[in-house]
C-alpha cells in the first residue's frame, strides 16, 4: 500500500484512538474512587492493593491486551474494538451503580480486561490505515487522546468533589456514555484494509510461536525493556507524586489537580510539537534519547537538590515535556510496525501484557521502597529511565518514512 494511495482518516484515527482515553482515564477515576470506597466500606489497604493491581492500570489490562490481541489477529480488528467497548461499559456500569465490595472488584475486573483488549486493536488499525508517511503523526493522537483522559477526569472530579461519592458515580457514568457512544460510532467504521488484504491473499495464520523467532524475538525484548522500565517509573510516579505536592505546599485539593492537570497538558504540547511533527521524518533513535536524556535530568533533581516548589515545577516539566516524545509514543508506534499484519496485534497484546503485569507485581513493593525514603525511591526511579533510555537509543529502528510492507520485506531479507 503506497503512501499515495492511502487516505488521512483522522475520524478513524480519533474513534480508534479514544481507547486510550478509556484506558487513563479509568485509571485517574479509579485511584480517586476507591479512595473514598476505602472508607465507606472500611476496605483494607491490601484489599484495595488487590482491586488496583487486577484493575485498567496494570495485571487486568494486561491479560487483556494479550486476549484481546490474538483475537484481533484471527478475527479482524473491527470486531475487537467495536464490541469490547460494550464490555467495557458493562463493567463500567457496575462501578456506577456499585452497592457492594464485590461489584467493586468485579466492576474493575472487566473494566481492565475490555481496556486492555481494546488497545491493541486500536493501535494495529492505526498504524495499518494511516499513511506510510504519517504513521507516527496519527499515532501521536492516540497519544493525546491518552493524556486529555486524565485531565477530564482531574477536573470533573474537582468540580464535583463536593458530592462525595455520587461525584465520583459521576466520573464513571461519563466514560460509561463515552463507551456507549463509541460502540455506536465505531460499527460505522472499515474494516482494516491491511488485515483484509492479507486474507484474501491467503496469508498463513501464523503460529504465537513465530513471535519467538530471532527476528520478532528481538523486537518483544527491545520493546519491553524500553517501555517496561520507563512504566515502573511511571506506575510509581502516581504513588508519590501526591507526597512532591504535600510537601512543597500544595496541600490543598485544587491546588493539586491544577498541578497535576498542568502535568498532563505540558505532555499534549510535547505530543502536538515535538512528536507528531518530527516522528515521520527526523532519526527516531536521535528523538528517543533527546527524551530519555531530558527524562533521566528532571528525575536525577528530586535525588540530588531539596524539595522546594522551584524544583518541583522544573521535575513536572521536564519529565512531562520529555515524555511527549518518548517511550509511551515510541512504545506505540514501534510495536505496531515491527511485526508482520497477522501477527502484529498479538505481539502488541504480548508486549503490553508484559510490561502492565509486571508493573501491577511491582506495585505490591512500592509502599516497601517508599518506607527506604523518598531520596533512595528517587534514585530507584532515576535508575529505571536510565535503564529504560539504553535499551531505547542502542535498539530503536529507523523506521521513518518506510511502509508497513517495506518494514516487512526487510525483516525478510535480514
Amino acid at each position: 500500500m503506497s503512501a499515495g494511495a492511502q487516505k488521512d482518516n483522522w475520524r478513524d484515527t480519533i474513534l480508534a484512538g479514544l481507547a486510550n482515553y478509556i484506558d487513563a482515564g479509568s485509571i485517574v477515576a479509579g485511584s480517586a474512587a476507591l479512595a473514598l470506597w476505602q472508607e465507606h466500606y472500611k476496605l483494607s489497604n491490601d484489599f484495595i492493593g488487590l482491586i488496583g493491581a487486577f484493575g485498567p492500570n496494570a495485571i487486568g489490562a494486561g491479560v487483556g491486551a494479550y486476549i484481546g490481541g490474538r483475537l484481533c489477529d484471527k478475527l479482524g480488528r473491527k470486531k475487537i474494538y467495536q464490541w469490547d467497548m460494550l464490555v467495557y461499559a458493562v463493567g463500567m456500569a457496575m462501578l456506577v451503580f456499585a452497592f457492594a465490595p464485590w461489584m467493586i472488584v468485579v466492576g474493575f475486573l472487566i473494566v481492565g480486561l475490555a481496556v486492555g483488549a481494546d488497545i491493541p486493536a486500536s493501535w494495529s488499525l492505526i498504524a495499518e490505515q494511516a499513511p506510510d508517511d504519517r504513521r507516527g503523526k496519527h499515532s501521536g493522537v492516540a497519544q493525546v487522546l491518552w493524556y486529555l483522559g486524565p485531565v477530564v477526569v482531574l477536573l470533573l472530579s474537582l468540580a464535583l468533589t463536593g458530592l462525595g461519592e455520587l461525584g465520583a458515580r459521576i466520573v464513571f457514568a461519563h466514560l460509561l456514555v463515552i463507551a456507549l457512544g463509541l460502540t455506536f460510532l465505531r460499527s460505522r467504521m472499515k474494516e482494516s484494509e491491511r488485515w483484509e488484504a492479507a486474507q484474501a491473499e491467503g496469508v498463513v495464520k501464523l503460529p504465537v510461536s513465530t513471535l519467538f523467532q530471532p527476528k520478532y524475538l528481538a523486537s518483544i525484548l527491545g520493546l519491553v525493556g524500553m517501555y517496561g522500565f520507563w512504566n515502573l517509573w511511571a506506575g510509581t510516579n502516581g504513588f508519590f507524586f501526591p507526597y512532591i505536592l504535600r510537601t512543597v505546599g500544595a496541600a490543598t485539593q485544587t491546588q493539586s489537580v491544577a498541578i497535576q492537570a498542568l502535568s498532563f497538558a505540558i505532555g499534549m504540547v510535547s505530543i502536538g510539537l515535538i512528536f507528531m511533527r518530527y516522528a515521520d521524518k527526523v532519526n527516531q533513535r536521535t528523538l528517543f534519547a533527546i527524551s530519555a536524556v531530558i527524562q533521566v535530568i528532571g528525575m536525577a533533581l528530586l535525588a540530588v537538590f531539596p524539595l522546594t516548589i522551584p524544583i518541583a515545577i522544573l521535575y513536572v516539566f521536564l519529565l512531562q515535556f520529555g515524555g511527549g516524545f518518548g517511550a509511551q509514543s515510541f512504545f506505540q508506534l514501534w510495536s505496531s510496525e515491527m511485526f508482520p499484519t497477522m501477527l502484529r496485534s498479538t505481539a502488541q497484546g504480548l508486549c503490553f501484557a508484559i510490561v502492565r503485569i509486571s508493573l501491577g507485581i511491582f506495585s505490591f513493593f512500592v509502599p516497601m521502597l517508599s518506607a527506604t525514603g523518598f531520596t533512595t525511591l528517587a534514585w530507584i526511579l532515576t535508575g529505571f529511565l536510565v535503564i529504560s533510555g539504553l535499551i531505547g537509543t542502542l535498539w530503536a529502528p529507523r523506521n521513518e518514512g518506510k511502509s508497513l510492507e517495506q518494514l516487512e520485506a526487510e525483516r525478510q531479507a535480514a
